[in-house]
């Protein structure tokens, strides 16, 4: 857009940076004239304070006047959602006549950012992939060595896997021997790093240790069955009408026959006074 080529530098870092995935502003996908497009929603982030060569901004008003001489320039418009047919289909948008920035909006993108990624990777795929095409015209030794490291991805591989089942077998052995059991690299399959995988060696199937909440919700349920299992009765007068008793029935009562504990109203004389 040609808006957006007058653009001061200042600016144009401003932009970059909020294309970008260090702002962490989450983007959205919406369809726009029957095109698919980014929008998003604005917030604060402490990583503006990081820039060099951008306008300062300390208070939520300076960020808000910033972005707003930024919507004139058309990097960004404000647009209105509408309702997606379906949960898994984007929502469409429109764009909204009165542009102006409120943090409470939403705003599309029509500018791509840095395209450089991108050439640099397109460039390297269709390297790799003439690469692999071209193999059999490869110096002896060069395939030589592709050879070898395929032998060893594929060992590496093998010995995952292996590990794997001895680990299972072991434990089940374990299991009969020593309950509860012994895992050999208890963090195999976890979410933590390569070296932290083999980290301890060995540990016991131990059982989870319960969270305080559940203790307290065990210990709480037996005071209730004893609040539940003593009778109450509550005595109401209304413009002096008869006195009206409402008797729990305890299940902890002398009759052989089961009971229910659902509330029974009677009905008592008022006493002479």
């Amino acid at each position: 857009m040609e808006q957006q080529a007058t653009a001061p530098s200042e600016l144009r870092n401003v932009v970059n940076f909020l294309r970008s995935g260090k702002a962490g502003i989450k983007v959205r996908v919406g369809v726009l004239n029957g095109k698919r497009i980014d929008y998003f929603k604005a917030l604060l982030t402490p990583a503006y304070a990081k820039l060099k060569k951008v306008p300062k901004v300390t208070t939520e008003e300076e960020a808000t006047q910033l972005l707003s001489t930024v919507n004139t320039f058309a990097f960004y418009l404000r647009v209105e959602r509408g309702q997606s047919a379906s949960s898994s289909s984007p929502r469409p948008l429109q764009i909204n006549p009165m542009q102006m920035f409120q943090p409470t909006d939403y705003y599309a993108w029509f500018y791509e950012g840095s395209q450089w990624t991108t050439y640099v990777g397109g460039v390297a795929m269709v390297a790799i992939m003439l690469a692999g095409v071209m193999f059999p015209l490869w110096p002896p030794i060069m395939r030589l060595g592709v050879w070898y490291l395929s032998i060893g991805v594929l060992g590496l591989i093998g010995l995952f896997f292996a590990i794997a089942i001895v680990r299972l077998i072991f434990y089940i052995i374990t299991i009969i021997v020593a309950s509860p059991g012994i895992w050999i690299f208890p963090k195999l399959f976890a979410d933590v790093g390569f070296v932290e995988s083999f980290i301890p060696l060995w540990e016991w199937d131990e059982p989870k240790k319960k969270s305080k909440k559940k203790r307290t919700e065990k210990s709480e349920k037996p005071s209730k069955r004893t609040k539940d299992s003593a009778t109450t009765t509550a005595v109401s007068n209304a413009n002096g009408s008869s006195h009206t008793s409402i008797r729990e029935i305890s299940p902890d009562s002398g009759s052989s026959r089961p009971e229910s504990r659902a509330a029974r109203v009677e009905d008592v004389p008022e006493e002479d006074s």
